[in-house]
Order: C-alpha cells, then structure tokens, then sequence
C-alpha cells in the first residue's frame, strides 16, 4: 500500500455524553470518502487518542477500517510514549486492518535522535504493516532530525513521514536525504501548497473535516500541477486553516462540524471548549465559505 497521496483527513472522534458515538463517526469516514479525500487516520491526535481508552482506540480503527470498506486507505494511528504500547496498538490496527500505521515520535520521554531509531526499529520489526513518521515536536517536544529520518527510511517498511515542523526547508533536505520515492506528506493544512512544490505528495490535515471537498480538490491541483488552481482553493480555505487553530484543536474544528450538523462539539478534559471569540471567528469563515447559513 504505496499509493499514499493527496489529501488524507485526520479524523475527529465524536463523542455523545462521554463516550464514542460509533453511528456518527462511521458516517463522517464515508462523508471524507465520498468528498474526494485520498485516505483517513483514525485515532491521531485530532482524534483525541490520548484521551482514549485502548479498548476504545482499537474500536475507533476498526470502526473506520469497516466504514472505509476498502475505498481509501486507513493509516491508523499507532504511536505512544512507550514502545511496547505502540506495538500493541499497531499489531491490532494490522489484524483490523489497516492499511499502515501512523506512528507519532514519543513523547513525554524526550529521547535522544538513537533512542528515536531504536523506537522506530522495534516497531518496525514487531508489524508488518507500512510505518509513516509522524514528527510533530509542537506536541511531543522530541524532533526527529533530518539525519534520523533518513536512516530510518532505510527500513523496508518505513514508507514516509507526516512533518508538522513547518519547516519547509526539511522538504527538499529530507529528499536529498531519503530519495524521491521516501513519502513526504504536510501535517500542517496552512503550508501544504508549498510543502508539495517542494516535493512532498500530500498532506494529513484536519481542515478536511469540515470542508473535505476543498480540502480534496486543492491537493488534486498541486498534484497535477495546476499552481493557479491550487493558489486559488488555498486563499479561499486559508481562513479555516488558521481558525482552526487559534485554540488548542480539536476544539475548533469540532466547533465549527457543530454548526453544520455533523456532530457535537463535545470534548474530553483536559481539553475545554473554544473561547467566545473563537467560536465567532469560526461561525463567520464558515458563513464565508457557504458551509452554513
């Protein structure tokens, strides 16, 4: 499964008074799906994994496993703070099955680049599935330095990386560095015309869940391209990109699906509700866009 491309939407976990409401979350997988989008992660962190219980987590993947049916890929989220964890979490995403795994750098611990490597290397040899780097040292301190990454792409099954650094220089380093077929994918919605004119193949956004057909059709562009088209679909979702993330997401975004309907707004501490003026902002960038009334 090395058809990883496009626009791959990091799902929200929708829950009902506290718990995951399974009838929704399957609908919003064939929402993504028959929008356009290329693939879904369930269970990142816009899916509120850390909040997650693991009975909870492998329901999530499998749940989405079932409602993709096939259609896209399902990179299901796998990482966590420790190995032996993560490779729980990945062996039940392989037997529910995923397509590949998502596997976000450890956190907390702050292990050094070899500490990364071994990490990534027993997860590597404990599944069979493809494994895509997530680097995001906004949310786990740790960084995966360009040097790591490409030692470990050196593993048969470490297939790409979600790089959520906003370093767009790392783009073109980490080709240099890992070659052109190395998966390179934007975790960040707001540089994802750039990091693909830099050579990356898509990106693992979240603005998707509220506008996937835009969402869909602005990676399409780049892909084939089309720089105008792209530019174009950029200016008119950059203000959803940047509401989304004026307060700790996935309130935002999950703010924003409340008032189109597609599911509740409910979080799970320690995460709280967007401020009022957030909540406004929100209200007025979807008004803008026509996703509500």
């Amino acid at each position: 499964m090395h058809n990883i491309r496009g626009y791959i939407t990091a799902l929200i976990t929708p829950f009902k008074n506290g718990a995951v409401d399974e009838k929704t979350y399957q609908m919003l997988v064939d929402r993504q799906i028959r929008a356009g989008i290329h693939g879904v992660v369930p269970v990142g962190t816009t899916g509120e994994s850390a909040t997650l219980t693991h009975e909870e987590h492998r329901r999530v993947v499998a749940l989405c496993v079932e409602a993709a049916a096939g259609r896209v890929p399902v990179i299901a989220g796998a990482g966590s703070n420790s190995t032996a964890e993560a490779i729980e979490l990945a062996r039940f995403a392989e037997e529910a099955g995923a397509d590949a795994i998502l596997a976000v750098t450890g956190y907390y611990n702050k292990p050094s680049q070899a500490g990364l490597i071994a990490h990534f290397k027993a997860l590597h040899d404990a599944t069979g599935l493809p494994i895509i780097l997530y680097n995001v040292p906004g949310r786990v301190v740790a960084n995966l330095s360009v040097e790591t990454i490409a030692a470990l792409s050196k593993l048969p099954r470490v297939i790409g990386v979600k790089d959520a650094t906003g370093d767009l220089a790392r783009v073109a380093l980490q080709r240099l560095a890992s070659g052109p077929d190395f998966i390179q994918l934007s975790g960040e919605d707001m540089t994802a015309v750039g990091f693909n004119a830099m050579g990356g193949r898509g990106c693992i956004g979240v603005t998707a869940n509220a506008a996937p057909e835009l969402c869909a059709k602005l990676q399409e562009s780049t892909l084939h391209h089309d720089a105008a088209g792209a530019l174009a679909l950029q200016d008119r979702l950059a203000p959803l990109h940047d509401v989304i993330f004026r307060d700790t997401s996935p309130g935002p975004i999950k703010y924003a699906m409340s008032l189109m309907g597609l599911c509740s707004a409910e979080l799970r501490l320690p995460l709280v509700e967007p401020p009022d003026a957030v909540k406004q902002r929100v209200r007025e960038v979807l008004e803008g866009l026509g996703l509500i009334g």
